[in-house]
């Protein structure tokens, strides 16, 4: 349970080269949740920090380890930071002590052992602990990797967490397996993150839409500061891409389709294609995974261009750890396909369009619509910074178009001047019923957007809100 430094490094080497299982906990943790983590996952030793932003894990810890029930199998506790005295052993005491010499022949991990145990959010109540070979990790990987075009002269900047399969399972292995450079910002903070592109003449940066937006938005951004960059990933709408690749300057971006359970990701588009065809569509699976497009109700397997469920087969998780398990049948399907939960289509040329999350659809009047579609009509108005697209209820047309838009720093946005936007360049149906413009949209400790928390929003607008003028 530590941030992106040094040490979370020394830690997963360590514990993976001796055949142990790293298993990643969230340094936005609660008590609570970090109680549950304990008893789900089995960990026998905790690394952890003794404090990041308002939490204080010393304390949690000291509070959790009083019931022994509470934590059955954690037999030691090492902390990292200021107040490491106490109860528990200090990280430096850790890093003194006598190291281990090699291991014997066949002592170590084999290349099909679990390495990394992650727990990712989803659609149940508490996470899922997905756990992720060696094998997997290195190759899926390094196939990220290619796709960016990474070399050894490349320097990669990291400012979602490592604890998350965008960072471990993907950052981590793309670059080092490229003989690259790993560039980790503790937490992401805009002006630092400039900062650290100018200074260490950055090539490549792992981006989100939220973190895109905040860096180019920053008052003290500026083109030259970033010059050095090159590629990258990014998800979001073809907006958000062509965003990253030409306001903030990483013009070879890929653009990307995956899951923790996926090792990250399974879809990325070369860095060498053109931006539109890159912002277009995922882009082709990874070597050695395949995708298919199935019917949500007859499971037949669909012809390109057909919107359907998307499973994915190739690299991906053997099952779920802990009390997640009892998903494994839902999840996987008896010819070794995932579930991901998500609609799309394939293209003529086998590429994949994402369209959204099965749930987060929204049934208008009879037609499903995309949230992702709207969010990037909406994007491709010049004042827009952001844009968040959710469903509210009514009673005539089942559900309505609430969108929540943040207009770029200096830019003043009114709901009409958008829905006539939507209008002039879109479907009637991809023309949001609801606009409200908002400061900042809500999103997780690592960029995605809480949909929950805009539904939420959505409903304090009222039920049967009139469509602007």
């Amino acid at each position: 349970m530590i941030n992106n430094r040094v040490e979370w490094l020394e830690a997963c080497f360590g514990a993976t080269i001796l055949g142990a299982v790293v298993v990643a906990f969230s340094t936005w943790s609660t008590r609570d949740e970090l109680g549950w983590l304990l008893a789900d996952s089995d960990v026998s030793v905790l690394l952890a920090l003794d404090r990041f932003g308002d939490q204080h894990f010393a304390a949690d810890l000291r509070t959790l380890i009083q019931d022994p029930a509470a934590c059955p199998h954690l037999r030691d506790v090492v902390l990292l930071g200021k107040s490491e005295a106490g109860a528990f052993k200090s990280y430096a005491e850790l890093a003194a002590a006598e190291p281990v010499g090699p291991l014997p022949p066949g002592a170590g991990p084999s290349a099909a052992d679990d390495a990394v145990a992650i727990y990712t959010s989803g659609s149940s109540s508490r996470p899922k602990s997905v756990p992720l070979t060696h094998y997997g990790i290195i190759e899926n990987g390094f196939n990220i990797g290619e796709r960016q075009g990474y070399q050894p002269h490349d320097r990669v900047l990291l400012a979602p967490p490592l604890f998350w399969s965008f960072g471990c399972a993907n950052a981590m292995s793309a670059v080092l397996t490229h003989g690259a450079t790993l560039v980790l910002q503790s937490r992401f903070e805009a002006a630092e993150a400039i900062t650290l592109i100018e200074r260490h003449r950055c090539t490549a940066l792992y981006t989100l839409p939220s973190i895109t937006a905040a860096i180019v938005s920053h008052p003290s951004f500026r083109p030259d500061r970033v010059a050095t960059l090159r590629t990258g990933l990014t998800i979001g709408s073809p907006q958000d891409v062509i965003t990253a690749a030409t306001n903030l300057g990483a013009r070879e971006i890929c653009n990307i389709y995956g899951q923790t359970e996926s090792y990250g990701n399974c879809c990325v588009t070369p860095h060498d294609w053109p931006l539109e065809q890159r912002a277009a569509c995922q882009g082709p699976p990874l070597p050695g995974m395949k995708i298919r497009i199935i019917h949500p109700e007859t499971g037949a397997t669909l012809v390109p261009d057909e919107i359907g469920l998307i499973e994915v087969r190739g690299y991906i998780l053997r099952g779920y750890l802990g009390s997640s398990a009892s998903q494994d049948a839902a999840a996987l399907t008896h010819d070794g396909y995932f579930r991901t939960g998500d609609s799309g289509h394939l293209t003529a040329n086998g590429h994949l369009v994402f369209a959204g999350r099965v749930s987060e659809m929204i049934k208008k009047g009879g037609i499903n619509v995309s949230p992702a579609e709207v969010e990037d009509v909406l994007m491709r108005h010049p004042a827009v910074a952001q844009a968040g697209v959710v469903g509210v209820p009514d009673r005539q047309q089942g559900e309505l178009l609430a969108a929540f838009v943040v207009p770029k720093p200096g830019s003043r946005l009114m709901p009409d001047e958008l829905a006539a936007h939507c209008r002039a360049v879109a479907s009637r149906y991809k023309v949001p019923d609801i606009i409200e413009i908002r400061d900042a949209l809500p999103v997780t400790p690592t960029g995605k957007l809480m949909r929950r928390d805009l539904k939420r929003m959505a409903a304090d607008l009222g039920r049967n809100a009139e469509a602007p003028a």
